[in-house]
């Protein structure tokens, strides 16, 4: 079997090891050659009369991280896709009937299909391993498990577990997949072979009831229960996700059938889901962002760059904290806090304590690993320890002349080859530079907040940074957990500069009458995680002022930040972080703060509906996302697509403003900013528009049918900390808190 992905070795036992290896890859996958290279394997298995089967991984660090997504980018109609979640469920079928005990020895990722192959066998065994991580992900590629997972993980965890685990996507530690019953034992790797094989020699199983409380079993047990779990599920996902992703709603159409109906129908149901999502254009999108971010990994990397293996903080503030946290946390390197203050460096180390104190008390990590994560992490209040430096990162308020003295004290107290790297929100890198005497060394590196849970950073090299600075650069970004895209040094760069806009007509929207509460509910409906005022009250109003005049004097007059909100200012109302801002943040929630109003002079006053609300807020985003492209700020609609999706919530479902751009037709898109022109200049299309809208010219180069969308979006792997029924990028908002 030299072609299959299935190696077979039998024992004197008659107990055959079947080695899962996919040839010239990283991570085993499933793949169109899956069902008949098991036939294959399960005819030559009879031929040695084996008594029992074990499949284990080949590669060294998972066990089947699941299936190809490509081969579902080639399927043109639903009746293929249907085909293939049938054709899965004929092969676990088939695996399920055999005569002989089959065991999964699971060390590494069994995500997807991986762990859908994995519950058609008989028993599992785990490693106790951090790298062995267990979990049926696809919703947040816009599918179900479309390969029994929902109706044979909900026969094992119970339905309101298998509904936890699939809606939010989340990976499951080996511990707790043995406690709920998903693997029978979980084990060294030393031996997890052994183990497997004593399994493999029992017989098979009976059926067993899931491991439930007493709570659980009750609600589960009857009809008038299993329909209260349905109805506060399906109510939880339309509050989350506004009913614009499927995916949640027939993964517990899946998992209500797996208890209601007869299993031909159910898995039927099953896979008619399947089939449907694969064909849709939420589904398409994500894919296609999964794809465009896979791609991004292989872009600025060298392996042989200097790796950056101690790092520094300017500044304890929360951004500092946060940058800190990633560096000691998921890149694992020293990192030393540098503050004025002696309560700053309490205040940053405090922040990573917090975080992982929760993990330690969810047993998500022991003593000996917190202690060892926070000995990474140290404080001064000068420039001691700073000569062997490899990276240093400031992330103070924006003063230009500040951060160019700290340029200069950096290369004064570093070695000649240490990096500084500016986490300045709207400076212009070359600025910052401007004085250094290594200015080769001197690089944009942009965080958002909360930096340990939103993805983005941006990258901004100026005409003098160097080459290998780059690389370095975006090697260690990656090593902290982050997508980087490398962005052109001017003001704003992409992310604030395609945001600031979008703000401002928001603004200027309230102070022209429209209520605070329609406005940010019109673009939470059209899909952004939460509604601009209610995102500046987060950023924080003095953050935003600060911002706006630095992007009006280098961008221009479009940029200007309406002049009441000195206002707010002045009264003390900047947000979140005062108790007031737009909103009034009580103990208990928030609401529009109505005396917002008379301070701005403001009569609300309604005159737009919604969907013109949010239209007016989102051609300024669109118009300046094309600017970029442009002049170059962003490299690719690929790059701008992902940096507005990761790093401001631009809705992943819609691709990112160049996706959703094609996907109205740019003829369409510049006629619509020229209505709105006639009112307010503003609104013009820039050149680029007008011309592709004539030529009728796409931005990534194809005219896209009614059931294509050329988007890209949202990461496969999950965080360690909170998921979500949608992706966990949306979860959060871009606060550019700097300061």
């Amino acid at each position: 079997m030299t072609d299959s992905v299935f190696n077979l070795a039998v024992d004197e036992n008659k107990i055959a090891v079947v080695t899962i290896d996919v040839p010239g890859e990283k991570m085993n996958t499933l793949r169109d050659s899956f069902a008949d290279d098991l036939k294959a394997l399960l005819t030559q298995a009879q031929e040695h009369a084996v008594k029992g089967m074990v499949f284990i991984s080949g590669k060294s660090d998972n066990f089947i991280a699941g299936a190809d997504v490509k081969m579902l980018d080639s399927v043109e109609k639903r009746e293929d896709a249907l085909a293939i979640s049938e054709l899965c469920h004929h092969a676990f079928f088939d695996m399920k009937k055999l005569p002989y005990t089959t065991v999964s020895a699971i060390h590494g990722a069994a995500l997807g299909g991986g762990l859908e192959f994995a519950l058609a066998c008989d028993y599992r065994v785990g490693t106790d391993s951090d790298l062995t991580k267990i979990g049926l992900p696809e919703v947040q590629l816009g599918l179900l498990p479309g390969g029994g997972g929902t109706q044979r993980l909900t026969k094992i965890v119970g339905i309101q577990k298998a509904l936890e685990w699939m809606l939010t996507g989340k990976q499951i530690r080996p511990k707790q997949a043995k406690k709920a019953g998903v693997l029978d034992d979980c084990v060294p790797q030393s031996v997890l072979l052994k183990v497997a094989k004593e399994f493999a020699a029992k017989k098979k199983p009976q059926a067993k009831e899931p491991k439930l409380d007493k709570v659980s079993k009750l609600l589960e047990s009857n009809p008038f229960g299993r329909n209260f779990i349905f109805k506060k599920a399906k109510e939880n996902v339309l509050k989350k996700t506004g009913g614009h992703y499927p995916a949640p709603l027939a993964i517990i159409k899946a998992v209500r059938a797996s208890v209601e109906l007869d299993e031909l129908k159910a898995y039927k149901t099953e896979a008619e889901g399947f089939a449907t999502l694969v064909m849709s254009e939420q589904s398409k999108a994500l894919r296609g962002l999964f794809f465009a971010t896979t791609e991004m990994k292989k872009e600025w990397r060298n392996d042989d760059a200097p790796a950056v293996t101690k790092t520094a903080v300017l500044g304890g503030g929360l951004m500092g904290a946060g940058i800190a946290h990633v560096s000691a946390v998921k890149a694992k390197v020293p990192v030393r806090i540098k503050d004025v203050a002696e309560q700053g460096i309490s205040n940053a180390m405090n922040y990573t304590y917090k975080i992982l104190d929760k993990r330690l008390k969810r047993r998500i990590m022991s003593k000996a690993d917190m202690q060892l994560t926070m000995n990474r992490i140290t404080g001064t209040t000068d420039y001691s320890g700073f000569k062997h430096i490899d990276l240093v990162i400031e992330a103070v308020f924006e003063d230009l002349a500040l951060k160019q003295g700290m340029v200069a004290d950096v290369e004064q107290q570093c070695q000649e080859n240490t990096i500084f790297a500016s986490n300045t929100s709207s400076l212009p890198i070359s600025q910052i530079a401007a004085n250094a005497t290594r200015p080769e060394n001197v690089i944009g590196l942009h965080y958002f907040s909360p930096v340990e849970k939103m993805p983005l950073v941006e990258i901004i090299p100026h005409e003098g940074t160097s080459q290998e600075t780059i690389a370095r650069v975006v090697n260690f970004a990656r090593k902290q957990g982050k997508t980087p895209i490398v962005v052109k040094d001017m003001a704003g760069f992409y992310v604030n500069r395609i945001l600031a806009p979008y703000l401002n007509e928001a603004a200027n929207l309230m102070l022209a009458g429209e209520p605070i509460e329609k406005i940010d509910a019109a673009l939470v409906e059209f899909g952004f995680p939460v509604g601009p005022l209610a995102l500046l009250d987060e950023v924080g109003i003095d953050i935003g002022s600060k911002i706006a005049p630095i992007l009006e004097k280098e961008l221009g007059e479009r940029f200007k930040g309406p002049d009441a909100f000195s206002r707010m200012i002045d009264s003390k109302r900047l947000g979140r972080k005062t108790g007031r801002g737009f909103y009034d943040y009580e103990k208990k929630g928030k609401k529009v703060d109505e005396s917002v109003y008379e301070l701005l002079g403001v009569t609300p006053n309604s005159r737009l509906n919604k969907s013109e609300i949010a239209q007016r807020c989102v051609a300024q985003m669109l118009n300046e996302a094309a600017r970029c492209l442009d002049e170059g700020i962003i490299a690719s609609p690929r790059d701008g697509d992902i940096g507005a999706i990761f790093g401001i919530g631009f809705p992943p479902f819609l691709g990112g403003p160049f996706s959703y751009m094609d996907k109205l037709g740019t003829s369409k898109v510049s006629s619509d900013m020229s209505t709105l022109a006639n009112s307010n200049a503003i609104f013009a299309p820039c050149e680029s528009l007008v011309s592709m809208a004539e030529s009728g010219e796409t931005f990534y180069g194809e005219k896209p049918t009614q059931n294509e969308t050329v988007a890209e979006v949202v990461k496969l792997e999950t965080s360690e900390q909170e998921a979500d029924v949608v992706p966990e990028e949306q979860s959060d908002v871009a606060k550019d808190d700097t300061k």
